[in-house]
């Protein structure tokens, strides 16, 4: 029987990412806050400040819904924009003393839905993952 492997790891691949999106979407959303809302929250709680385009490239979000998003969680009182002080052209987002309690509250809470994804995986086989999906994911950017 000839099959096509990497058609099947394709296939597999897909499958298993949309089951851990599902999974992780219901658990974001279980904290009241969007998928979009959570990984800004996140991006600024362990990276710290960041221009709006600097969460973009983090979140692979496209700017134009980022302004409104950022809108709102200001308006939440979970982040706020600072002007540069070097270059006034530029803002600032940073998550506040509220928004850091609510990713202190929550952020262990996801953090423990991922282990239970991955809880029958060992950690040799996670390092393997990581390694494939890596030079999978920097090939096709070669390619482009």
């Amino acid at each position: 029987m000839n099959r096509n492997l990497s058609l099947n790891a394709f296939v597999v691949l897909m499958r298993a990412s949309k089951s851990v999106e599902e999974r992780i979407k219901k658990d974001i959303k279980s904290y009241g806050v969007s998928i979009t809302e959570f990984t800004i929250l996140e991006a600024l709680y362990h990276k710290g400040d960041l221009t709006v385009n600097q969460i973009c490239d983090a979140v692979l979000i496209n700017s134009g819904s980022m302004t409104y998003v950022i809108d709102k969680l200001q308006q939440r009182g979970l982040l706020e924009r600072i002007t540069s002080e070097e270059d006034r052209r530029v803002i600032h987002v940073r998550i506040t003393n509220q928004g850091k309690k609510l990713m202190d509250d929550i952020f262990p809470q996801h953090e423990k839905v991922i282990e239970k994804v991955f809880e029958d995986v060992s950690p040799e086989e996670l390092e393997s993952v990581i390694d494939i999906l890596k030079r999978i994911g920097l090939e096709s950017v070669k390619k482009k």
